[in-house]
């Protein structure tokens, strides 16, 4: 292609609405423009891009047996009642396009397609003679972020590469899990990217044992907790660990004690001249299930340790069948404002005891009349323990599980695992830190959907049994931008071979001058020829405009047809390591060949 008659325009300038570099270099690059919150073209250099990482995507999906399909990005509703994600998607996550269509009837624009696919198996698949099947497609999805930013990382349409397996048991199901692992392990790898794949929360997907694929970025929106020996790594939202030990208690015997302005843990502690580590505090929360019932939680956990509302979420939604619920929509800190409708008497905020009494909810049949009590492990092991006395103003200290506080009896993990932590698989490994961003997403799902839909299939024995069923997500737009996040410069992107739009770049310092125009006309002819995918910079530009352009732009290689040309040699510059080296001109193909082949195959 000739830069010349291509749609091609840079920005000087940073773009006042981008805010992480990959969002500023892929506009300022000519590679996406913005339509609207959250919708971007894709213009012809991103283009390439996204194909090129659908074929890698394609081509590993293809060699496990999975079958390439496409599903209708508009899904009926009555599929999402079926499986009761429809009010999750719809009113507590938000995140559904729903419309009505001239019939009246009410329709969603596919986030996601696990509805869709059930739907089919369940028309479709009779005996296990069938299974086990998997069906991929590549195609658009729609997503109404509340917050749209960061380009293509958080859009409001995105291409996305979605799988969907159903089999007889959980054993095959976690043979194509593996099979998915290593798929998209070489996914990443063939993309030239550096990637960690993390145990996951599944969120509302659902489903039991979860991985996700997180590239390594600073900017990256996940937090990565890791261990040094390779055996453990996790999202922050899934991750568990050994907190530090608490400190032993000085109080041991039991009284209540005046302690005036003491809100929090450390005004407290530092009134009492005591660790963190021996108080429990008691956290309220309040949630709102899809039936309309607010339950209100108290979470008991150690002074110094943070509720994690993800796990603490997860433990709510198990109990959403004790309140004739399927999920949660809301999760919250109550306000002032709020608990003004639900309590019946003024809480003693900062000093609640984990027994506070169930008359301080109204009654109301909207509100469930009793606290759901949680006490996370860190807490039940404290002994001779600081906590509220449920009276402003003062707090017990020397009490004890069995003795003054009886224990709930959900004793659960809802404790944020923090760098710094041991780890539970080997206490000598330390928990560290990372960013990543999220480009897959692996799940066994197990019969959620197959149950709720009546996908069955009739065994060996003649039973009939619900099909046991993993789906598997890469973000094929949201990759491309992820390895610009990953790899750029002060001058621009810097493409790993494998997915840059070109391969190279030939650059005409003088298109006034014939012989230099002669010998980048032969070159881009021969590269393209011998299956290089070249670029030829022809503008009537300045050098120094062609030159920021292309490293702007990111071509892995640039030949620049300049003043070496008199020596029967042109300049040929790594993008990535920025090394210039003059090469005879008739080796300029063969050895760009080779340098394509050797970047390729390394991470092949």
């Amino acid at each position: 292609m000739r830069l010349s008659q291509m749609l091609f325009v840079t920005l000087r300038d940073d773009p006042a609405d981008a805010e992480i570099p990959s969002h500023k270099l892929l506009l300022r690059a000519g590679y996406i423009r913005r339509i609207g919150s959250g919708v971007y073209a894709y213009l012809p250099l991103m283009w390439r891009v996204l194909q090129k990482i659908s074929q890698i995507v394609r081509e590993e999906m293809n060699a496990t047996g999975a079958q390439e399909c496409l599903l209708p990005q508009l899904q009926p509703s009555d599929l999402w009642q079926e499986s009761g994600r429809w009010d999750t998607y719809t009113k507590a996550e938000g995140i559904m396009f729903s419309l009505i269509d001239r019939r009246e009837q009410q329709l969603g624009l596919g986030p996601t397609h696990e509805e869709v696919i059930t739907a089919i198996a369940r028309d479709m698949i009779r005996s296990y003679r069938q299974l086990p099947q998997h069906l991929y497609q590549i195609q658009t999805k729609f997503r109404d972020e509340i917050r749209p930013r960061f380009g293509l990382m958080r859009g409001r349409e995105f291409i996305m590469k979605d799988g969907y397996s159903f089999h007889t048991d959980e054993d095959s199901l976690k043979q194509t899990y593996q099979d998915m692992y290593q798929a998209y392990s070489n996914m990443l790898r063939r993309s030239g990217l550096a990637f960690r794949p993390v145990e996951a929360d599944s969120g509302a997907i659902g489903g039991s044992g979860s991985t996700e694929f997180m590239v390594l970025a600073e900017a990256g929106e996940d937090e990565v907790l890791y261990t040094d020996d390779g055996k453990y790594a996790a999202n922050v939202e899934k991750a568990v660990s050994l907190p530090a030990d608490a400190e032993i208690s000085q109080f041991t015997t039991f009284e209540k004690r005046e302690t005036p302005g003491t809100e929090t843990i450390e005004t407290v502690c530092k009134f009492l001249n005591a660790s963190p580590t021996q108080v429990v505090k008691n956290v309220l929360y309040q949630t709102v299930y899809d039936n309309g019932l607010t339950v209100l939680v108290l979470v008991s956990i150690r002074g110094d340790q943070e509720v994690n509302e993800v796990k603490l979420q997860n433990e709510l939604t198990k109990l959403a069948p004790n309140y004739s619920a399927k999920t949660i929509l809301t999760l919250t800190v109550p306000s002032a404002e709020t608990q003004q409708i639900w309590a019946a008497k003024s809480l003693p905020l900062g000093y609640i005891a984990p027994d506070i009494a169930d008359d301080y909810i109204a009654s109301n049949k909207q509100i469930h009349p009793k606290f759901v009590r949680l006490v996370d492990q860190t807490a039940v092991e404290l002994k001779n323990f600081i906590t509220g006395a449920n009276e402003s103003g003062y707090h017990v200290v020397g009490a004890n599980w069995g003795e003054q506080f009886q224990l709930a009896t959900s004793v659960v993990d809802i404790r944020k695992a923090r760098p710094g932590d041991r780890a539970q698989h080997d206490p000598q490994q330390i928990l560290k830190s990372a960013r990543g961003i999220e480009v897959g997403h692996i799940f066994q799902l197990g019969t959620k959907y197959s149950q709720s839909m009546g996908a069955t299939y009739t065994n060996e024995q003649g039973e009939e049994k619900p099909l046991v069923m993993g789906c598997y997500g890469v973000g094929v737009s949201r990759l491309a931008q992820s390895a610009v996040e990953q790899s750029y410069d002060k001058d621009g992107i810097i493409w790993p071979v494998a997915i840059a739009p070109y391969q190279a770049i030939v650059t005409i310092p003088n298109v006034n001058d014939a012989q230099q125009v002669e010998i980048a006309e032969k070159l881009y002819t021969d590269l393209n020829k011998s299956g290089v995918e070249t670029l030829l910079d022809d503008r009537n530009e300045r050098a120094g405009v062609k030159f920021k352009d292309a490293d702007l732009i990111g071509i892995p290689y640039r030949i620049v047809t300049g003043r070496a040309i008199n020596n029967g040699k042109v300049e040929v510059v790594e993008r990535a390591t920025r090394n210039s080296q003059e090469i005879p001109i008739e080796e300029v193909v063969t050895t760009l060949k080779q340098w394509i082949k050797t970047a390729t195959e390394i991470n092949h």
